[in-house]
């Protein structure tokens, strides 16, 4: 069937790695109309606003879209885009699954977990104001239903995967109102799921763990301030940002993402490394039902990664953005990659 899927190239350097990664699923054979939409700077100058109805719209229509990053400035201008989204479309879970690649030095080259971050409350929603000048008051607002719905989430995403574990992280020995709700939601809906095991793990304890022997985790489950600082972490035990993708899944539908940085300093050069969108797009590809043409595009990338002659420059190789994605759509034409 033909897929209608939105497209947000992004900014910096997201139009470079989108054109990249959208050649690679055409190449792996999704039959897919793009609609393309700006957001952030360049939807302000022309729009007026950072998120226009007109990009909203079509998410909500396609129930699907594949983002490149957008910029965020820091301590002004506007307000981050990417939190914007997910509250404008209730994209209500983060998932970022960690898993090491072929050919890319790191500390874990066995590692396979997965961070789901509840993605709409919590301290990271930006909800601030000015009591008195000099004094600044941040919310941190936990629901039970949000709590739940992130929870239930996990387990689920579990069951469905085959994983057998999940974790909560939380601050309740601290915060025992706000995280104990939340550890309170996690111990009730896991009553529902006897052949899951569960544990809980406060979030600096989980830190250290994490860094010494992140192999005791499956699938970790945390309110949002928690998933934005751990998911970073945790890239960075498999090699970097560059090799991380990210969804962010809701009933109005699911934007999957590049999680880093649009990177200007080096926009416009064709040297960025796609694989984290590109591996975005490959968990998009399994969310629509296409998962035989999602196995296709991982295997042609994991074959790229393991002969390791056309690597970008971040992983140690000389290739620009173009070289990789050519080499990965050679892959998709071989026989062993098309047949697995």
């Amino acid at each position: 069937m033909k897929h209608i899927i939105t497209l947000i190239p992004g900014d910096g350097i997201g139009p470079e790695i989108t054109s990249a990664v959208v050649r690679i699923i055409e190449a792996a054979g999704l039959d897919v109309e793009w609609e393309t939409h700006i957001l952030g700077a360049q939807a302000q100058e022309k729009y007026g606003t950072t998120l226009p109805d007109e990009a909203i719209d079509s998410i909500r229509r396609n129930k699907v879209a594949l983002k490149g990053p957008i910029m965020t400035p820091v301590g002004k201008g506007f307000t981050s885009v990417n939190v914007g989204l997910r509250k404008a479309l209730d994209l209500y879970a983060n998932v970022r699954p960690v898993k090491a690649l072929p050919n890319v030095p790191c500390r874990y080259p066995e590692l396979d977990l997965v961070i789901v971050r509840e993605n709409t409350e919590g301290l990271y929603s930006g909800l601030e104001h000015v009591v008195v000048p000099g004094v600044v008051e941040s919310l941190k607002i936990i629901t039970e239903k949000a709590s739940r719905r992130i929870v239930k989430y996990a387990f689920d995403f579990a069951r469905d995967t085959g994983r057998e574990k999940v974790t909560a992280v939380h601050k309740a020995n601290i915060m025992k109102l706000s995280d104990g709700l939340f550890l309170e939601c996690f111990e009730k809906v896991g009553e529902d799921y006897p052949e899951i095991e569960k544990e809980d793990k406060i979030i600096d304890n989980c830190c250290m763990q994490l860094v010494m022997r992140p192999e005791q985790f499956d699938i970790l489950v945390m309110e949002n301030l928690y998933g934005d600082i751990l998911s970073d972490l945790c890239a960075g035990l498999i090699g970097g940002l560059g090799l991380a993708p990210g969804a962010n899944i809701g009933e109005q539908g699911a934007v999957f993402e590049a999680v880093h940085g649009s990177a200007p300093d080096i926009a416009g050069q064709g040297i960025a490394n796609p694989t984290a969108l590109l591996l975005s797009g490959i968990l998009m590809l399994r969310h629509i039902g296409e998962t035989e043409t999602a196995d296709r595009a991982e295997r042609a990338m994991l074959a790229v990664f393991a002969e390791g002659t056309h690597l970008t420059r971040d992983l140690g190789g000389s290739a620009n953005t173009a070289d990789f994605a050519n080499a990965i759509v050679e892959k998709l034409g071989s026989a062993d990659v098309a047949a697995g």
